[in-house]
C-alpha cells in the first residue's frame, strides 16, 4: 500500500527535505567520524594507549551494526518524520553524555548508546527521500541526502581534531549534541506526517537475503569499510608518528581530504543518472585502493606533508561517493525493500568498521604505522571485485 503523503498544498518544496536530511546526515557522521578525528589527543588526555582508543571505534561500530537492523525492523510502522526526529534526540543526549564521561571506562561504556541514533537516522533518511520524490529521480535524491556524510569529512574530522588539541575532546562531544538537537527541529519542521515505509515481516528479510544481488552490495560495503577505517580509525596517531604533524597540519590534511570527498561525491551524485550507481561505485572504489596504495608508497618511501597529502586526497575522493552510490543501488535494485536493504547496508557499514578498527589496532604491533593503509587498499581491491561481482547479478 503506497504510504500516505500530505496534500502538495501542504508539503514544502521537495528540495528543503533533501537539504535537512542532508545536514541530518552531516551531524550523524559527525558523531561517527568525531573519535577517529580526535582519538590522539583523546588517548593523551584518558592517558591510555592509541590501540585502547581505538576499542571506542569498535564498540561504537557493533553497537550500531546491530542497531540498524533491529531498529528498521521495530519501527517500520513508525511515522518517519517522528522516526527521524527520534533517532537525532538520541545522538544529542548520547553526545551530551560523552562529553560529561569522567574517564575511559565510563566513555567506553556510553559511546555504544550515543551513537545509535546514527545507525537509525541514515538509512531511514534514505528510504524517506526515496517516497518523496519520482522513481528517475532516486538516484540523485539518495545520493545527495548522502552529501553530509562528504561534508562532514571536511569539517567534522578537523573541527574535533582542532577543538580537541587545543581545548578538551568535551567540547567536540558537545558540539555535536547541540548540531544533532539543531537538526531534529529541522526534521520536524520540514518533513511532512504520514510518511510510512511497507512493514517489515520476516518475508522482506528473506528477499533480501534471497537476492545474490542485494547480498552482493551489502557484502561489498562491509569489506570496503573494513579496509577503509583499518587505516582511517588511526590517521591522526600516524600522521603524528610518521611526519610529526602537529595538530593543525592533522586538520588541513583531514579537512583536503574532506572537500576532495565533497568534490568526489558531488561529481558522481551529478553523474549518476547518466552513468549508473554500479559504475559510480567501481570508480569510487577505484580512488579509495589507489589512494591507500599512494599512502603505504608515501609513508615508507617518501614521508612528507605534501606526498601523504596528496595520497590522502585521492583516497578521500572516492570514500563517500562510495557509499552514497551504495545506497542509490540498493534503492534502485528493489524499492519496496528499501528499508531493510539499506539499513542492513548500514549494518554491514558498521560491522566493516568495527572489524577494522580492531584490526587496525592489532595490526600496529606488525606492520606498524606505515604498513597499514597498503594493507587496507587490499582490503578494498577484494570490495571492488565483490563489487563487480554484484554488477553481474542485476536481476537475481
Amino acid at each position: 500500500m503506497p504510504p500516505e503523503v500530505p496534500s502538495q498544498a501542504n508539503t514544502p518544496p521537495i528540495t528543503a527535505p533533501i537539504w535537512v536530511l542532508m545536514f541530518g546526515n552531516f551531524v550523524v557522521a559527525c558523531g561517527v567520524l568525531v573519535v577517529p578525528g580526535m582519538l590522539d589527543a583523546l588517548a593523551r588526555d584518558l592517558q591510555i594507549s592509541v590501540p585502547t582508543a581505538g576499542t571506542l571505534l569498535s564498540v561504537a561500530a557493533l553497537a550500531m551494526c546491530l542497531g540498524a537492523p533491529l531498529f528498521a525492523a521495530i519501527t517500520s510502522r513508525v511515522d518517519r518524520r517522528l522516526l527521524l526526529v527520534a533517532a537525532l534526540l538520541l545522538l544529542s543526549l548520547g553526545h551530551l553524555a560523552c562529553a560529561w564521561a569522567p574517564d575511559y571506562p565510563t566513555l567506553a561504556i556510553i559511546r555504544p548508546f550515543s551513537i545509535l541514533g546514527a545507525a537509525v537516522f541514515s538509512p531511514q533518511a534514505a528510504a524517506t527521500i526515496g517516497l518523496m520524490v519520482p522513481a528517475q529521480q532516486r538516484s540523485t535524491a539518495v545520493t545527495t541526502v548522502f552529501l553530509g556524510w562528504s561534508i562532514a569529512s571536511v569539517l567534522g574530522m578537523p573541527i574535533g581534531n582542532l577543538i580537541a588539541s587545543h581545548s578538551t575532546w568535551r567540547y567536540s562531544f558537545l558540539l555535536i549534541a547541540i548540531l544533532a538537537l539543531v537538526a531534529a527541529l529541522l526534521v520536524w519542521r520540514v518533513i511532512p506526517r504520514g510518511l510510512t515505509v511497507p512493514p517489515l515481516t520476516l518475508a522482506s528479510w528473506l528477499q533480501v537475503a534471497r537476492s545474490a544481488r542485494l547480498r552482493l552490495v551489502v557484502l561489498a560495503t562491509f569489506i570496503w569499510c573494513a579496509g577503509h577505517l583499518m587505516a582511517l580509525g588511526y590517521i591522526t596517531a600516524a600522521l603524528r608518528a610518521l611526519i610529526e604533524a602537529p595538530a593543525t597540519t592533522q586538520a588541513l590534511l583531514l579537512t583536503l581530504m574532506g572537500v576532495c570527498g565533497v568534490g568526489g561525491n558531488v561529481l558522481v551524485s551529478r553523474m549518476v543518472a547518466r552513468i549508473g550507481p554500479d559504475l559510480g561505485a567501481r570508480i569510487s572504489l577505484s580512488f579509495v585502493a589507489g589512494g591507500m596504495g599512494l599512502w603505504g608508497a608515501a609513508a615508507f618511501l617518501l614521508p612528507q606533508v605534501w606526498a601523504l597529502g596528496l595520497a590522502m586526497m585521492v583516497w578521500g575522493t572516492g570514500s563517500f561517493a562510495f557509499v552514497s552510490n551504495q545506497q542509490a543501488r540498493l534503492a534502485n535494485t528493489a524499492p519496496a525493500l528499501a528499508s531493510a536493504s539499506l539499513s542492513l547496508n548500514t549494518s554491514s557499514l558498521y560491522a566493516g568498521q568495527a572489524l577494522g578498527a580492531a584490526l587496525g589496532g592489532l595490526m600496529l604491533g606488525w606492520v606498524g604505522y606505515a604498513g597499514l593503509a597498503p594493507v587496507g587498499a587490499c582490503v578494498v581491491a577484494l570490495a571492488l571485485a565483490v563489487s563487480v561481482w554484484a554488477d553481474r547479478r542485476r536481476v537475481s
